[in-house]
């Protein structure tokens, strides 16, 4: 039954997601229960599945009794299972939050299974060409919900998203041809083994590999340049996708490079071909500016949530490219957290919107009255997204920082520092608006625009989400230290293969 636990976290969502899609001929009030049935089942199985790691080690399942190489194989790990139990138990929040806040179609949320299943297949997978094949479901799903918004912009930003998108897991695609025919296998394990010894770290063939994956995810994660698909998807989007896609999309991307990275070009392959370490650890740098510059500037609150996250990710990804274990766990923490984080955040501003109509940076001014609970968990989201002590967000900059200074990557660790910097210009003047500047938007509460159809702009529920997002920012913190255990115990094997 454990054994069999990696897959069944994959069929259980494709198969609850075509449960709303036939069930919507008929009706549409079946998508709702359904999908909230399905991930509480989901959520208990990657409970479980992590609580096995933690305490019996890594988990393998050789998809249809074939053995790797050769057969699909899903593995995890102590870093696998932490993001598929953040996936699951993310997915959960974020539906409560749609229960009221819609679109309550099934096909809906056929599609939003569908990408819980793909996000979890990409966590899972133990091949690179499995991975793509979770990339494309992930895509297509994600593109598919960003175009439920009812606005015409929605369906220009998913069309935006589609292409780019396309166009990186191409690359990715075309990397995983290069490392076929460089190795003759597609299984991270043994592609692990077979680069530095069959394939030399510096041909041709591998260096191109490389570039095209590593090219490919970063798309995908957004960072700069290639984020232009990210700010308009996530304020055209609906609320709950904005939360939703914000919180998991790029998440689960980043990991999916952090994979590539370790479990199959492998630290020595950074060390053997330094100026591939030294290029993503440059591109990370400059996404980290470039992505807090442009959220400075913006006016729209959500399209800054957008820039800061091509900033934050930028962290994540330095983290990982500098490849010890103290900089692997503070980028791992980095990344978990920001899931909670930014997916409050956006949580948050749906809130905001529908019950006062703000949407920018000018007209959030005084809201802090009006909104009093949205709005001081909006604030101590924003805090934790700085890195404020005690906040999850402090800890893993900490962790990234003191990464950095061991292998005296000054110029990383003064990219830190001013990045933070910058993360606090924008998110202080948000906060300081809120509570000490006179408002700029007089409509009464009751006036506010109801956007979903459905009789009340805001629901308990939806309330409920953004106050448990900000209290995990700050409970997080204490599940740190197991975290570390974890990954500590999983992350020898990776960075030493």
């Amino acid at each position: 039954m454990i054994e069999q636990l990696p897959v069944l976290l994959v069929v259980l969502p494709i198969v609850g997601g075509a449960i709303p899609l036939a069930a919507s001929l008929v009706s549409d009030r079946a998508g709702w229960p359904v999908a909230t049935v399905t991930l509480l089942g989901q959520a208990g199985l990657a409970g479980l599945l992590a609580w096995t790691v933690g305490t019996n080690g890594t988990v393998s399942y050789a998809v249809g009794g074939f053995a790797a190489p050769y057969g699909i194989e899903l593995v995890v790990d102590g870093l696998s299972g932490a993001v598929a139990l953040l996936v699951a138990v993310v997915s959960l929040g974020v539906l409560a939050y749609a229960r009221q806040a819609g679109p309550h179609s099934g096909p809906f949320y056929g599609l939003y299974l569908l990408l819980v299943a793909g996000l979890t297949g990409m966590t899972v997978t133990g091949d690179v060409f499995n991975l793509y094949v979770f990339l494309e479901i992930t895509g297509l799903a994600a593109y598919g919900l960003v175009a439920s918004g009812r606005d015409a912009s929605a369906a220009v930003a998913a069309l935006k998203y589609l292409i780019i998108g396309t166009i990186g897991a191409s690359l990715y695609l075309l990397g995983i041809g290069y490392l076929l025919a460089a190795t003759g296998t597609l299984n991270m394990a043994d592609l692990a083994t077979k680069l530095g010894e069959m394939a030399a770290y510096d041909s041709t063939l591998v260096l191109t590999a490389f570039g095209l994956m590593v090219g490919g995810l970063t798309v995908k994660v957004a960072l700069f340049p290639l984020h232009t698909w990210q700010p308009d998807a996530y304020a055209n989007a609906p609320d709950t996708v904005s939360a939703f896609i914000s919180a998991l999309v790029s998440t689960v991307s980043a990991y999916a490079l952090a994979r590539l990275l370790f479990s199959v070009f492998t630290v020595e392959f950074l060390t053997a071909v330094p100026i591939a370490r030294w290029a993503l650890v440059g591109l990370a740098c400059v996404s980290i500016i470039a992505g807090s510059a442009l959220a400075v500037s913006q006016d729209s609150v959500q399209r800054m949530l957008a820039y800061s996250s091509v900033s934050q990710f930028g962290l994540v990804v330095a983290g990982f490219a500098i490849a010890t274990p103290l900089a692997v766990v503070g980028a791992t923490v980095h990344l978990l957290g920001h899931a909670v984080m930014k997916g409050g955040l956006f949580a948050a501003t749906g809130v905001i919107e529908r019950k006062t109509g703000a949407t920018t940076v000018s007209g959030y001014a005084g809201m802090g009255s009006r909104v009093p609970i949205s709005a001081f968990a909006f604030a101590v989201l924003s805090l934790a997204m700085v890195g404020v002590p005690p906040a999850v967000g402090f800890v893993g900059k900490w962790y990234i920082v003191l990464g950095a200074v061991n292998t005296e990557n000054w110029a990383v660790v003064t990219v830190l520092l001013a990045s933070t910097l910058l993360t606090l210009a924008y998110f202080a003047r948000l906060v300081e608006r809120l509570y000490f500047a006179e408002a700029t938007i007089h409509s009464k509460p009751d006036e506010a625009p109801v956007t979903d159809g459905s009789g009340q702009a805001v629901s308990f529920g939806m309330i409920a989400v953004v106050v448990i997002a900000a209290a995990l920012a700050v409970a997080l913190t204490a599940a740190v230290p197991m975290l570390e255990q974890v990954l500590r115990e999983t992350l020898p094997p990776l960075l030493n293969q």
